[in-house]
């Protein structure tokens, strides 16, 4: 039985990691936060991706999806996903 915590701490560290919060050298952004923000406080994106739309009802695109990466830094990088030009998940995950 000693095995299963092991497993489960190898399975939680290989998992993406999500946060609330990202520091741009002493600037922080935050959930919530809009793209244009997101700019000024980190500059450019390393890779940026339209990724698709939200849909409304009837199926109707309404927003557009985008992935902002950023990195890497210490070998670790920085996922930002934008709905209709909002910050909504920032992930961690290694760089490969």
């Amino acid at each position: 039985m000693p095995r299963l915590p092991f497993a489960l701490l190898v399975l939680a560290l290989a998992a993406p990691a999500g946060a609330e919060t990202m520091r741009c050298g002493s600037k922080l952004v935050s959930l919530g936060d809009r793209a244009f923000e997101v700019l000024q406080k980190c500059g450019q994106p390393a890779h940026r991706d339209q990724i698709g739309y939200t849909l409304g009802s009837y199926d109707r695109r309404e927003f557009t999806v985008e992935e902002w990466v950023y990195g890497p830094n210490n070998g670790m990088l920085s996922i930002l996903t934008f709905e209709a030009n909002r910050l909504v998940r920032i992930e961690t995950r290694r760089n490969r």
